[in-house]
């Protein structure tokens, strides 16, 4: 047991440090090929946070441990709100733009809704529902390429110059990282789910979901200290609805994606989680300490529910 949390550990490493450094070379390469710094900005960097996400449920899915991807995302989205912004929220207060206030909230919590309406069903997500994920998707890009000519999406992501070389040893060396440590994870995972006999949607919504939280967690915490918590709950918002059109997308081509009835809850909470999020910034344009506090409890409400097994 001791060595399969190791696994847990060096996996989730692996993980976060393998993104920075695949995002960081890719996005500058893709700089040194005369691709605009707001189409890396919108793909590349924008995406980079959620690879851990990505990997581990391709690769459980690849293992057969598709179980572990609904909650990975699910347990994810939750923890990106309520924690993360939570935190974020009693560390400073966090400025919404419109553009995120008006389209891409109610975008989040729709194709939530969307999720949970494809579960329902069948008790899984077929590969035509991946194929309508994946058009929404680009959906969404094509939306987020349109408010950035606008002017109205986040600033352009500021892309270091690297040598060609190292450009390509950043993402050789971090898409190997990503690979073998989502391997650690879904393997560590796997083994202490049937070690403790917990499911591995539990698994899946708090030790998974929290390990490839952490890019997200590092990055608003760092931007609340420093005093640029704006970027926060746009970047919060963006990584929940890659998780969810682009990896159970991708995944559901691959095969077909489990979805336990007891999920059809906690989808429900991550709808009640952005409902949250909507109503505690609409007046004020902003994230306040007492809405941060509202949304941890909610979470602690929500993790003693899920121990006792609802």
């Amino acid at each position: 047991m001791i060595l399969q949390l190791f696994y847990l550990l060096v996996g989730f490493l692996l993980l976060v440090k393998g993104a920075d450094w695949f995002v960081e070379g890719s996005a500058s390469i893709a700089k040194k090929l005369g691709i605009p710094q707001l189409v890396i900005g919108l793909t590349i960097v924008a995406m980079g946070t959620s690879m851990p996400e990505a990997a581990v449920s391709i690769t459980a899915a690849l293992n057969h441990n598709a179980g572990i991807t609904i909650g990975n995302i699910v347990g994810s989205n939750i923890l990106n709100i309520l924690i993360i912004l939570g935190i974020t929220a009693l560390i400073t207060n966090v400025a919404v733009q419109k553009s995120t206030l008006y389209y891409e909230i109610p975008y989040m919590i729709g194709i939530t809704m969307v999720l949970m309406i494809f579960g329902m069903f069948d008790a899984k997500i077929t590969f035509g529902e991946g194929i309508v994920c994946l058009v929404l998707f680009l959906l969404f890009l094509v939306y987020l390429f349109v408010m950035s000519q606008k002017g109205g999406a986040s600033k352009e992501a500021e892309v270091k110059e690297l040598p060609a070389w190292k450009c390509m040893a950043f993402m050789l060396i971090g898409g190997i990282m990503i690979v073998k440590g989502s391997d650690f994870v879904v393997c560590g995972a796997s083994e202490v789910a049937r070690y403790f006999g917990i499911s591995e949607r539990i698994i899946g919504l708090t030790i998974v979901a929290f390990g490839t939280s952490l890019p997200e967690l590092v990055t608003s915490v760092t931007a609340a200290k420093k005093g640029n918590a704006g970027i926060a709950i746009g970047n919060i918002v963006g990584s929940n609805i890659f998780n969810i059109l682009f990896i159970v997308g991708v995944v559901a081509l691959i095969c077909e994606v489990p979805f336990e009835r007891k999920f059809l809850m906690d989808t429900a909470i991550a709808m009640i989680s952005g409902a949250l999020l909507w109503i505690g910034t609409i007046k004020n344009k902003e994230l306040r300490k007492p809405c941060g506090a509202m949304m941890l409890a909610a979470y602690a409400v929500y993790f003693i529910f899920m121990l006792f097994g609802y």
